[in-house]
This record gives C-alpha cells, sequence and structure tokens, in this order.
C-alpha cells in the first residue's frame, strides 16, 4: 500500500488479493517500535508523553499519570495463550476432491492453512496446522489413516517467497511422517494421488507451473522417482490405476491424457474423443468396478473410456464429481442442475436429488456409513444425507471475504458479515450456524446492543440497519451519507450507537425503547481521514477514535459531540473498550517498520489482561495489555480482518478475510469459562502456538 504523508488522507483499503492468500511479509519483523519520549511543552499541562512513528508520520500518546514514561508496558509475554478450538468453513468454491472419509469416521477437509478432521456424531473437530500457507488439495491414503495435503508457495518473514510443499501425516496422532518436494514445486501444488495397487507406495503430484510439472514420488523416502512436463493447460485431476500403479491419468482443460510411468520415464498418449464433441473442461474422472474409466465433462456428459463408445448425458451444466460406491454404482455430481444422481454400474439412471439452491452446485461427493453421502459445495458447506431423504448441512461458511465481526454481551454468540452479502448469527458452544440473512450490500461492521437483543450492522453503501437478533426482523435504519461505514459501536449503557464512516464523520444516534429506537443525536466533525476504529468511555460520555492518517482524537459525546482538543486530558479516561489500534496502551502492537496498514483489527479483553491483534500477513497475535512482544499465532491464509473475545474471555473469534474462514479460539490460562464444555483439557491435536 503506498505511504500515507502528513496531511493527506489515503484511499479506503479493502485490500482484496489477487489470490486468497496476503503475498506480503511485515516488514522488519522485529521488537515492537520504540517510542521517541519527550517532556510535554511548558505551554502544556505537566505529564509525559511518547512518540512513535509510522511511516514518517510521528503520533503523540500521552502517558497516564503515575506511570512515568514506560510505566506499566508488560516486557513479558502474557500468561494466557491460545488453542483452535473450532474451524466454521470450507473450501469449495475453487478446490475438488477435498472431501474424505478417514478408517476413524472422521470427516478430512480444509480451509486455509488447516486440515480439518470433523467427527460428527461427537462435534469434535481435531485440526493439522503445519501448513504455512492455503491448503490446496488433499489425498487420502488406502490405509484411510495417512494423508497428503498440498499448499500454495507462501513467503517468510522476510517477504521472500517459499516454495510449495506436501505434507505426508498421520491422521491418528497428527504428526508429520514426510515433506515431500520442498524446492520441486512452483505456484502451488494443484493436485495429488496416492498409488493403491501397491497399497500407497507412491505419490504423483502435479504442480500449478506453466507447464504443470508432473513428478511420482516414493513416500517412504520423500524421494522423486520421475518427473515431466505435463500440459501448458491447466490440469483438475490425477489417479494412478487402481490395478496397475505404472498407468496414471490427468484430466484438466481440453484433455485426458493416459500415462505410463516406466523407472525415470513418464510418457501420455491423448485420449481421442472421436465421434463425440470434445468438451472444454474434463472435471473429473473415476475408475468403475470393470476397470473402464468414466469421465464427467462440462457439458454434463459421463463418457465411458476404454470401449468408448457410450456418451451419457446426465446433467445440464458441468459435471464437477464423480464417485464409484461400494456397490458398484456410480454417482454424479452437478454444477449447473446442484443435482446428485445414481447410476447403475452400466449407467441407467437409478435415482437422484437436487440440493437446495442456498448451498450452491455439487463440489465432491464421499461415501459415509450405510447409504449416506456426504457432499461439499460451492457455496463452501459440507451436507449429509440420502438420496431418497434429501441433504441437510453440517459445515457452513461464507463464501466471500469477511469483516465485520460482534460478539453476543452475555452468552458465547457471535455474529460475522462480509462481501458474500451474508449475515451469520454462529453459536460458539454448539460450533454451529444459528442463522443466516442476506444483506442488501457488502456487510463491513456490527455490533450489539448491550441487551443483547438487537444489533446494529454498517454497509459498504453507507447504510446502517439495526435487527432483532431472535427474529431477523429489521427495526431501524438509516444512511449518512454514502461513503462506506467501517465500525458501529454501542455506548456501554445502550443509550447511544456511534457511526464511523469513509466521509471522515462519525456519527452519533441517541437510543431509547431497548435498542429499538433510534435519533440522530450529533456528528462528531474533524479528522481529516476515513474513520477506522472508535471506542466509548466507561462512563458512555466519551468516545475515542482512530482515522486512516493515523490521528488519535477524543470526543466529549454527552456535552454536544465536541472534539477536546487538549488530548491530553484523556489520558486517564477508562474505556469500556479497546478496538482503537493507535493509543498509548497498545503501540507495542506496531511491527518495526510498520506503514500503518499492518494492523487490522485489535481487541482488549474484558478482564484488560491481554490484547489480541489481527494483522495484515495472515497472524494472529495475543499481547499482555499494555502490550509489548506477544505470542504469534498462523492457520489463517489471508490477512485476518477482526477478532473480538466471547463475553466471558473463553474464547477468541478471528476473521480470515479472503480465506473466508471463521477461527475459534480457546484462550488457555485464564479462568475456566462457563461456555467451554472442557476448557482445561484441550482436543488432541490443537497445537497452542503453531508458529
Amino acid at each position: 500500500s503506498p505511504p500515507a504523508c502528513a496531511g493527506t488522507a489515503p484511499p479506503p483499503r479493502l485490500r482484496p488479493p489477487t489470490s486468497c492468500c496476503r503475498r506480503g511479509a511485515p516488514r522488519g519483523g522485529g521488537p515492537p517500535p520504540h517510542p521517541q519520549t519527550h517532556r510535554a511543552s511548558p505551554q502544556s499541562p505537566p505529564g509525559v508523553s511518547v512518540k512513535m512513528f509510522l511511516r514518517g508520520r510521528p503520533i503523540t500518546m500521552y502517558v497516564p499519570s503515575g506511570l512515568g514514561p514506560y510505566g506499566g508496558l508488560r516486557a513479558e509475554l502474557p500468561p494466557e495463550r491460545l488453542q483452535l478450538d473450532w474451524v466454521y468453513g470450507y473450501r469449495g468454491r475453487d478446490s475438488r476432491s477435498n472431501l474424505h472419509v478417514l478408517a476413524s469416521g472422521e470427516l478430512v477437509y480444509f480451509i486455509a492453512c488447516v486440515v480439518i478432521l470433523l467427527h460428527v456424531p461427537r462435534r469434535r473437530q481435531r485440526h493439522y496446522l503445519r501448513h504455512s500457507d492455503c491448503v490446496r488439495c488433499l489425498a487420502v491414503h488406502p490405509d484411510r489413516l495417512r494423508v497428503a495435503t498440498g499448499q500454495a508457495a507462501g513467503v517468510d518473514k522476510d517477504g521472500k517467497p517459499l516454495q510449495p510443499i506436501v505434507h505426508i501425516w498421520d491422521s491418528a496422532t497428527l504428526l508429520t511422517l514426510q515433506q515431500i518436494g520442498l524446492g520441486s514445486f512452483e505456484r502451488g501444488v494443484g493436485s495429488l494421488a496416492f498409488s493403491t495397487a501397491d497399497q500407497g507406495a507412491y505419490l504423483c503430484v502435479v504442480d500449478d507451473s506453466n507447464e504443470h510439472m508432473m513428478s511420482v514420488w516414493d513416500c517412504a523416502r520423500g524421494t522423486k522417482q520421475a518427473e515431466v512436463k505435463s500440459t501448458n493447460e491447466s490440469v483438475l485431476t490425477v489417479e494412478f490405476n487402481p490395478q496397475d500403479s505404472s498407468s496414471i491419468i490427468t484430466s484438466g482443460k481440453s484433455h485426458v491424457y493416459f500415462w505410463t510411468w516406466s523407472g525415470a520415464t513418464l510418457t501420455k498418449k491423448q485420449g481421442i474423443f472421436g465421434k463425440y464433441k470434445k468438451p472444454k473442461f474434463i472435471q473429473c474422472f473415476i475408475f468403475d468396478a470393470a476397470g473402464d474409466v468414466l469421465t464427467g465433462d462440462s457439458e454434463g456428459n459421463i463418457l465411458t473410456w476404454t470401449r468408448i463408445g457410450q456418451q451419457t448425458r446426465a446433467h445440464e451444466g458441468s459435471i464437477f464429481a464423480l464417485c464409484r460406491r461400494r456397490d458398484g454404482t456410480v454417482l454424479s455430481g452437478g454444477g449447473k442442475d446442484r443435482r446428485v444422481v445414481c447410476w447403475s454400474p452400466a449407467l441407467v439412471l437409478l435415482q437422484e436429488a437436487e440440493l437446495p439452491e442456498r448451498f450452491g452446485a455439487v463440489r465432491t461427493i464421499a461415501e459415509g456409513p450405510g447409504d449416506e453421502l456426504l457432499v461439499g459445495t460451492t457455496r463452501n458447506a459440507l451436507l449429509r444425507g440420502t438420496l431418497a431423504t434429501g441433504f441437510t448441512p453440517i459445515v457452513q461458511g461464507h463464501t466471500d471475504e469477511v469483516w465485520g465481526l460482534a460478539t453476543h454481551p452475555s452468552c458465547c454468540l457471535f455474529l460475522t458479515c462480509g462481501h458474500d452479502r451474508q449475515l451469520c448469527l454462529w453459536d460458539g458452544q454448539e460450533h454451529a450456524l444459528a442463522w443466516s440473512l442476506a444483506l442488501e450490500d457488502t456487510g463491513l461492521c456490527a455490533d450489539f446492543h448491550p441487551g443483547g437483543q438487537v444489533v446494529a450492522v454498517g454497509l459498504l453503501t453507507g447504510r446502517w440497519l439495526v435487527l432483532d437478533t431472535a427474529t431477523q426482523q429489521p427495526l431501524a435504519g438509516g444512511s449518512d451519507g454514502n461513503e462506506q461505514l467501517s465500525v458501529v459501536r454501542f455506548s456501554p449503557d445502550g443509550s447511544f450507537l456511534a457511526i464511523g464512516s469513509h466521509d471522515n464523520f462519525i456519527y452519533i444516534y441517541s437510543v431509547t425503547e431497548g435498542g429499538r429506537k433510534y435519533t440522530r443525536f450529533g456528528r462528531c466533525t474533524g479528522h481529516s481521514s476515513f474513520i477506522t476504529h472508535l471506542d466509548w468511555s466507561k462512563d458512555g460520555r466519551f468516545v475515542m477514535s482512530n482515522s486512516g492518517d493515523y490521528e488519535i482524537l477524543y470526543w466529549d459525546v454527552a456535552g454536544g459531540c465536541k472534539l477536546l482538543r487538549n488530548r491530553f486530558e484523556s489520558r486517564d479516561r477508562e474505556w469500556a473498550s479497546y478496538t482503537c489500534v493507535l493509543g498509548f496502551h497498545v503501540f507495542g502492537v506496531w511491527p518495526d517498520g510498520s506503514d500503518g496498514t499492518d494492523i487490522n483489527s485489535l481487541c482488549r479483553s474484558h478482564h484488560e489482561r491481554v490484547v489480541a491483534v489481527a494483522d495484515d500477513f495472515c497472524k494472529v497475535h495475543l499481547f499482555q495489555y499494555p502490550c509489548a512482544p506477544s505470542h504469534v499465532y498462523g492457520g489463517h491464509g489471508s490477512h485476518v480482518t477482526n477478532v473480538r473475545f466471547t463475553h466471558d474471555d473463553g474464547h477468541l473469534i478471528s476473521l480470515g478475510g479472503k480465506d473466508t474462514s471463521v477461527f475459534q479460539w480457546r484462550v488457555l490460562g485464564g479462568p475456566p469459562p462457563p461456555c467451554s464444555r472442557s476448557p482445561s483439557a484441550p482436543e488432541p491435536g490443537g497445537d497452542p502456538d503453531p508458529r
């Protein structure tokens, strides 16, 4: 992002990266910036201030009385730590073959940098957390115990590119068994497959380079056996012939290739479509009970190879998934028509079902116990059910960049919103979506009324609305200008609502009838750039705000929305919340050499012992309050856009921006939260500090 200079307002920064992952790293990566301390001038009241610089711009912060120049700043790590408790979401919108059932009965799938193992009956998740960038593909070993996962290219702490890699790991212990291909792949690992004829001795990998390099690896030794340039067209799927490990098939844009592997050589033959129209994409394929290859394509046809005399019209639009069931029947999943169809081995239609439109198209299909089916969809949902009874969701998530986050004031509920125009209320105790509501436009910010019965939401259009959390019915709303809203925040007693806009103003509304009636009270005028964050004082009379050009301003709201020009007088004011990213108590969160946009969100815990930080480099930090060093936690695959503690500080919620993930972290080391079922017993596999 361009440097922000004194006297100029940087443009609004929503940072839509080109992929799901942020391509950058913290500049410097060293300790927090060392403030320059100076005495206040003789004309100022006696006191001490500290000065920090962002992009060369000085920011002066006054030290609370009695603390001295550095008093109160903690130099040690907090005793509290975070452990990943639950991940909401699934990456179905742009990946395939990424849902499998393990021998343990757990489902395995991924989102962001996390591979999730979900035990549905027990409502338990475990997490494989060793990837350093977004997971792109997944394959399960024939023993249904070992798993291979491939990731995109990442960056190190200095911003230098890292090569993609494949991890082979044990799903029972979550221990990494082998790391495959470090330095061999470019851009990312697009698809991979274990051999089956020899009990999974080999792994075939296709990367995302221009030539889509295809390689075969010895799983036990981690050594490359063969490599070849496969095609300049996209490759979507690779599989070994289940009867012959020397035979490999790939498919993708305008091609099916039949490969023969011998020693260090891979040779290919192109599949010839003969009298049939060559489709634009061959999306998927399977081997049927007779050993023939069935391909599903973008024309909606299932084509039978090697006796290529049969073409079956199966779907309207693309076929995204094929699955051979244990009884030899074949399942196909459609894109445009959202149908799951069961076929006999001779491809005679037996049964079908259509997915509800809100879940999107079929992305992948897996067999569960009995006749149960598991379906991943393009709208990032996982469904379970049968063709006879229909399907219900077991995992749901956002489908586009997510920014807005609010936690309920008295129970384990939290609300999210984003660019998919969905407003979602989540039950953090049941680990489930309570309800979802379509908004009129992108939702960027939200806050619960202190009573918990209503929630305010700010939109990209500059409109705001208030909803009843029980009925989802709109109660109030308005529009102040046409610039996007950055923050909405109720005062501690719920008598005011402050709305921070990109038009540089903070709009204040008086609130009555328990959050159901809103009357314009005033407007805070004085910022020279867009509002980014704001907080209320504990007595509900004052507001502290930050802006895009790094100002810290204070406002007497009760006295008529007046700007307090003597900022020194606010040094001892106590704040009901602390989400402003600029201020004396939190200047230690900023990395050395920051440009002012490296911290997206910040939140002090309710007990005022720790501060959580969402940075622009896929990390969540946990600091003591006031701030100094931090614990650092990975898992997100994109800029982390928001963090909030739950009402009892037992959990922290973080949003993954472009990767669409929502993480629920358990806070360890503090008092046991009443809404946590087992706060003192970490789930196996939850690494407390995955750096």
